[in-house]
């Protein structure tokens, strides 16, 4: 009897303290984002990484609708330096999630002009702007036809930027900050590279791939002290990268499932979607297989294979296994479907590499 008063007391104690949360539920969320909000607000995650190398995926996807995966975008941070490499239409978003300051971004780089790899341009310039207070434009680096690109963007976004200014004032919001400042650099020829950040500490440079139709195209080389990654950007299986890798901590490959996506175009066909169906067969024959990723980080000996920009989307548990096919036959190395919010860090003076996801 005594075991039963007692059960029922804690019971009624416990329904009391349920009725009293959800009365204040409402101040008590209020308390907890307040101090979310004192964190985040205080946080300077660029200052507190230890010194090195690190790549995040703002976007993992496609041009496909995906859930999962928000269009490509890349970014790396060298040293206490954040840039980043393509800025698919969930790249501010998904960079401010993962906790980082977009009013830090030093500069862009764009592979090439896709939609998927452009589409969040404006709001990268704008937030960029507004976030950090930035007097200058920033900086968007990319080979022949990024001036129309970015002035593109800066004449939608036009009318916005006013308002802003006249709203917050031009000490908050310092109107020469705008937009971007287009910065084209020549198509690296054959097998040549462009280095376009040449610093004792830090390299950054193109090279051309393969995404023809598309031309040009050109993927990236990252170096920060003693790590060194490689960016494809879209590409056919391509000896460019095969070269840029060589030796590199960390290659981060598109990659497109043939079987997966030929399935879909079967099945557009029979459902009578004939254009769909053609337009999955086109674009097989200008991405990178996950096995021939997995060539290339093989035959390149890099430390770690990140792929993104991932073709067919991948809603179903167990789809991750049937994209990869035989890659993991291929490359001994780690393999990693790429996922949004994966943060892969090379301490500087290590050989380390780990991954994470920030989201």
């Amino acid at each position: 009897m005594t075991g039963k008063r007692i059960f029922t007391g804690l019971l009624a104690v416990a329904v009391l303290a349920a009725a009293a949360a959800y009365h204040w539920r409402a101040p008590l969320s209020v308390a907890v984002v307040q101090k979310v909000m004192a964190k985040r607000f205080a946080d300077k995650p660029l200052q507190d990484l230890p010194d090195g190398l690190y790549a995040g995926l703002c976007g993992s996807g496609s041009p496909f609708p995906d859930a999962q995966r928000g269009s490509p975008c890349t970014l790396v941070i060298a040293g206490q330096r954040l840039f980043v490499f393509d800025t698919g239409s969930s790249a501010s978003t998904n960079i401010a999630r993962m906790g980082f300051d977009l009013g830090s971004i030093e500069g862009v780089f764009l592979t090439h002009f896709h939609s998927d790899h452009i589409g969040g341009l404006g709001d990268v310039m704008l937030n960029r702007w507004v976030a950090g207070a930035n007097k200058k434009p920033l900086p968007v680096y990319g080979t022949m036809g990024v001036k129309a690109v970015v002035g593109g963007f800066m004449q939608a976004y036009y009318l916005d930027h006013l308002y802003r200014i006249a709203h917050h004032g031009e000490q908050i919001i310092p109107p020469d900050g705008f937009g971007g400042t287009a910065l084209a650099f020549s198509t690296p020829r054959g097998q040549q590279s462009v280095k376009i950040i040449d610093e004792p500490d830090l390299t950054i440079e193109a090279f051309s791939v393969d995404h023809s139709p598309i031309h040009p195209a050109v993927g990236y080389k990252v170096r920060y002290k003693d790590r060194t990654l490689v960016i494809s950007g879209d590409t056919r299986q391509s000896p460019a990268v095969l070269r840029e890798a060589k030796g590199a901590d960390l290659l981060i490959h598109e990659a497109l499932a043939s079987d997966l996506v030929g399935m879909m175009s079967t099945v557009a066909a029979e459902s009578g979607r004939a254009n769909l169906a053609q337009i999955f067969i086109d674009i097989q024959n200008y991405h990178t297989t996950p096995e021939q990723a997995a060539e290339t980080a093989r035959d390149a000996g890099v430390g770690y294979l990140l792929l993104t920009h991932i073709v067919p989307p991948l809603p179903i548990p167990g789809l991750e296994t049937a994209f990869l096919g035989d890659s993991a036959a291929i490359y001994p190395g780690p393999i990693r479907v790429g996922q949004d919010g994966d943060f892969v860090s090379m301490p500087a003076g290590s050989k380390d590499i780990t991954l994470s996801n920030r989201l």
